[in-house]
C-alpha cells in the first residue's frame, strides 16, 4: 500500500476546470457579478422648449420629447423618485431669439434658466440638477462658440471670445439653481475660465463637469433634431478626431489640471477604449454619454424585431460601467431604473 506522498503525480488526473460552475444559478451569477448597474449611476438628459404647450415627440428619438417647463417638472420628480443620480437640461429657444453670440442662453428669462429654476424648485437637492453649458442651441449659426476670423480672413470659432460667453452662461445657470455646469464646447481653457468665474460670483459649491473627450461623431444626428440646431457644416475644428486616443487623454489631463470636478467621454459605445484609459487616468468621477445616435440605433433595431430591446439597453449600459464609467448619461435612465426596480439582473 502506497501513501499519497508515494503516488506518481503523473497518475493523478488534473482537476477539470469548469467556469460554468459560477453561472449555474441566478443566485450564483449575482454573487460573482463583477459589474453593477444602479439608478444612482444614471443621469437623464432632458430637453425643454420655448413656445410649446405640451410635450413634443422627437421623431428620431422614440420615447423622448421636448418638454414644456411644467412637464419637465414632472419628469424631474419621476427621476428623483426613481433614485436617478441626476438630470442634465438642454434648452431649445425660439428661432427668433437666437443670435450670433447665443445671448439668450445667459438671459435670466431664457428657456434653459427658467427650466433650471423650475426643476430646482421642484426637487431641491434630492436630484443633481445639471446644465449643458454651451452655445450651440442658442446661436443662429449652430456652432458651440462665437464666430470670428483668423489671420487669413477665414471664419472660425473664436476660442477666447467663446470663453467669455461660457463664463457668463455658467454663472447664469448657477444663479438659476444648477448644481453642476457642463461645458461641452471643447474650447481650450474652458474649465479654468468657468471655475474662476463661478468662484468670483460666489458659487464655490457649483461643480464643473468637463466634456473632456468629445468627438466629432456621426452619432449626434438625432440630438440636432431635439435641440432644433441651426448648424451648417461641422465642428471638426474643435471637437476631436475619432482616429485619436492620445489627444483625448491629453484633453483629460488638461481639464483635471484646470480643476474639473468630473470628466466625460462622448459618445460612449464606439469609444469604450477611450473610456477605459480615461478611468485609469482620472482621479475624479468619470462619465460616459450614450448619445442620441446610439439610443436611436438600438431603438430602431428593436422596433424592427432584429434585437430584444431591454436586454440590448441594459447590456449597452453595463458595457460602459465595465469600461470604467462611474456615471452614465442615457435617455434610457428612467426606463433602466424601472427595470432595475423590477428585478432586472436577478434572473
Amino acid at each position: 500500500m502506497t501513501t499519497p506522498r508515494e503516488t506518481d503525480p503523473a497518475s493523478v488526473p488534473a482537476p477539470l476546470v469548469r467556469p460554468r460552475r459560477l453561472r449555474s444559478t441566478p443566485a450564483m451569477r449575482r454573487l460573482v457579478a463583477e459589474t453593477t448597474l444602479a439608478p444612482r449611476q444614471l443621469v437623464l438628459p432632458a430637453f425643454v422648449a420655448d413656445g410649446i404647450t405640451e410635450p413634443k415627440p422627437i421623431s428620431s428619438l422614440p420615447g423622448v420629447v421636448q418638454h414644456t417647463v411644467d412637464s419637465l417638472r414632472a419628469e424631474a420628480v419621476a427621476a428623483a423618485e426613481a433614485g436617478l443620480g441626476g438630470i442634465m437640461l438642454f434648452g431649445v429657444p425660439h428661432d427668433a431669439d437666437k443670435d450670433a453670440t447665443g445671448s439668450c442662453g445667459a438671459a435670466a428669462d431664457g428657456i434653459l434658466n427658467r427650466a433650471l429654476e423650475a426643476v430646482r424648485e421642484e426637487v431641491g437637492d434630492d436630484l443633481v440638477v445639471m446644465a449643458d453649458t454651451c452655445l450651440d442651441e442658442f446661436t443662429d449659426h449652430g456652432h458651440c462658440g462665437v464666430l470670428g476670423t483668423d489671420p487669413r480672413g477665414e471664419q472660425v470659432v473664436d476660442n477666447d471670445a467663446t470663453l467669455a460667453a461660457y463664463t457668463e452662461l455658467a454663472v447664469a445657470q448657477a444663479a438659476a439653481g444648477a448644481h453642476v455646469v457642463g461645458p461641452s464646447g471643447m474650447m481650450d481653457g474652458q474649465i479654468i475660465a468657468i471655475r474662476e468665474a463661478l468662484d468670483r460670483a460666489g458659487f464655490h459649491d457649483v461643480a464643473v463637469f468637463a466634456y473632456s473627450a468629445k468627438y466629432a461623431s456621426a452619432f449626434y444626428g438625432p440630438f440636432r433634431e431635439a435641440v432644433g440646431s441651426s448648424l451648417r457644416g461641422d465642428r471638426r475644428t474643435y471637437q476631436q478626431d475619432p482616429a485619436n486616443l492620445r489627444e483625448s487623454l491629453r484633453e483629460v489631463r488638461l481639464d483635471l489640471d484646470e480643476g474639473a470636478d468630473m470628466v466625460m467621454v462622448k459618445p460612449a459605445m464606439s469609444y469604450l477604449d477611450v473610456l477605459r484609459q480615461t478611468a485609469e487616468l482620472s482621479d475624479v468621477p468619470v462619465a460616459a454619454y450614450q448619445v442620441s445616435g446610439e439610443y436611436a440605433m438600438i431603438s430602431a433595431a428593436a422596433e424592427r424585431g432584429w434585437i430584444d430591446h431591454d436586454p440590448a439597453v441594459m447590456e449597452s449600459l453595463t458595457s460602459m460601467r465595465r469600461a470604467g464609467a462611474d456615471i452614465v448619461l442615457t435617455y434610457w435612465a428612467l426606463h433602466a431604473a424601472n427595470l432595475l426596480a423590477d428585478g432586472w439582473g436577478q434572473r
